[in-house]
């Protein structure tokens, strides 16, 4: 039961409302068809009835005599009957006739032998009794379809009712205007709620496909919600991983700033204070030797301050604000070729828009830490930089090639590729590396949407 309710409940509104309206309707076309063929039968019964009883009222009264007077018929009334019932219209049509007194006694009939007997009133005969004309059609024998009709006998001066006339006629025409009238009856009442069935079918329909339209609609949307609740969970995910890759890429940044300040610059200056300290340098020596402390005192500070300026050039970018894409990543591969002494093969085409600082320090840092990388792993083989657009991205590929790396085996701690990771994403762009015995490609796209173009 459950099942069947659940099935139910999955189909649309007008699937529903056509199975239980078509059998409501199908219900209630047969109960009024029912009701108005009853109603119509029992009308043209009744008129018949009333024009047939008329008739014989106004023919037969006349002969009667004065019933209260008398409880039989005379010879004379009897033969006046005969003859006037088997005359006329009436004549053809008529099956039996019984006049009965209020009693039940039956004073005359086209059947002698009932004459004189004794019938108790039934339901119909009753109503005759209290002055209405009753009436049944059926079928009551081999004579066909029958008209049976029971007439009140009533006193000429008092009305007062004095006896009965039954008579039964053949009705055939009556019998094809009662299924006339049902068969128009029912198509009526057919059309009727066919008609109203199928209005109303066309508006539920009509509804019924807005809903299930409006139900699609909001399916989607409630998807597309959830799609976008899980990428905003993911992105959230990420720019906290990205957060805390930063923090510990700075950190290790800094670190390596102050070993290599440490390990060169610190250490060239400690070196000339000591020479500064030096017993050449405090008078005990002779002029030639504190010259000769004195040259190295400033050769220990010309290197460290050549040391400075070597981790300064490191940490400033050159001038990049007026430059396009290709110019920036000439710019990093010239630099890269004159550092490593190695070829860096250059693959650029123009790339329309603008191209926003922020992205530009991206695109130099790229090809600074793919370059670099490439050397340190690949000995600079076959190092090659691609840039590129497709109308609605920038591509930026370095590869080279060399032995290429595990990816799962990266040390968890490497800042390098992750770095390069986290940069590229923060401002919308995505980072793919794709690594083989063949070689290693790491790829930057970012997208141009909303650009205006150059």
């Amino acid at each position: 039961m459950k099942d069947m309710m659940t099935g139910w409940s999955r189909q649309s509104l007008a699937r529903q409302f056509l199975t239980l309206g078509g059998l409501v309707s199908v219900i209630a076309m047969l109960m009024v068809g029912t009701v108005v063929s009853n109603l119509i039968e029992r009308v043209v019964t009744r008129n018949a009835a009333a024009t047939t009883a008329l008739y014989v009222d106004s023919v037969i009264a006349p002969l009667l005599p004065d019933m209260q007077q008398t409880a039989t018929l005379e010879e004379q009334d009897r033969r006046a009957l005969d003859e006037t019932l088997s005359q006329g219209a009436l004549a053809t049509r008529l099956v039996s006739f019984r006049l009965s007194s209020a009693d039940g006694t039956i004073l005359y009939a086209n059947e002698s032998d009932m004459i004189g007997r004794r019938i108790e009133p039934d339901e119909m005969a009753a109503r005759a009794l209290r002055g209405r004309v009753a009436a049944d059609f059926a079928t009551f024998g081999e004579a066909g379809p029958i008209l049976r009709i029971y007439s009140p006998v009533l006193q000429p001066w008092s009305g007062q009712v004095v006896g009965v006339l039954q008579f039964d006629e053949t009705a055939p025409d009556l019998l094809r205007d009662l299924w006339r009238a049902r068969l128009r009856s029912w198509v009526a009442v057919a059309v009727a709620t066919i008609g109203l069935f199928l209005a109303l079918s066309l508006v539920v329909l009509r509804g019924s496909r807005t809903i299930d339209r409006q139900r699609i609609d909001l399916g989607l949307q409630v998807r597309e919600l959830s799609d976008l609740l899980a990428l905003n969970q993911e992105l959230h995910r990420r720019v906290q991983s990205a957060s805390r890759r930063a923090t510990a890429l700075n950190e290790s940044y800094l670190r390596r700033i102050g070993a290599d300040i440490h390990d060169g610059p610190a250490q060239l200056i400690a070196l000339a204070a000591l020479r500064l300290d030096s017993r050449a340098m405090t008078g005990a020596g002779t002029p030639e030797e504190r010259l000769s402390e004195a040259q190295a005192v400033k050769a220990h500070l010309d290197d460290a301050m050549k040391e400075i300026r070597s981790i300064c050039t490191g940490l400033v970018l050159p001038h990049i604000e007026t430059a396009g894409a290709d110019d920036i990543v000439r710019q990093v591969a010239r630099a890269h070729e004159k550092r490593t002494a190695t070829k860096v093969r250059l693959v650029l085409a123009e790339v329309p828009g603008a191209i926003s600082p922020p992205e530009k320090i991206c695109i130099y840092r790229f090809v600074q830490e793919a370059l670099s990388n490439s050397f340190r792993h690949a000995c600079g083989k076959g190092q090659c930089v691609a840039l590129r657009s497709d109308g609605c991205s920038l591509i930026l590929e370095v590869s080279d090639e060399g032995p290429g790396f595990d990816l799962a085996a990266a040390r968890p701690g490497s800042l390098g590729l992750a770095g390069l990771r986290d940069r590229i994403e923060s401002i919308g762009g995505t980072f793919e590396v794709v690594t083989s015995s063949d070689g290693t490609l790491l790829r930057m796209v970012l997208s141009m949407d909303g650009r205006s173009k150059a």
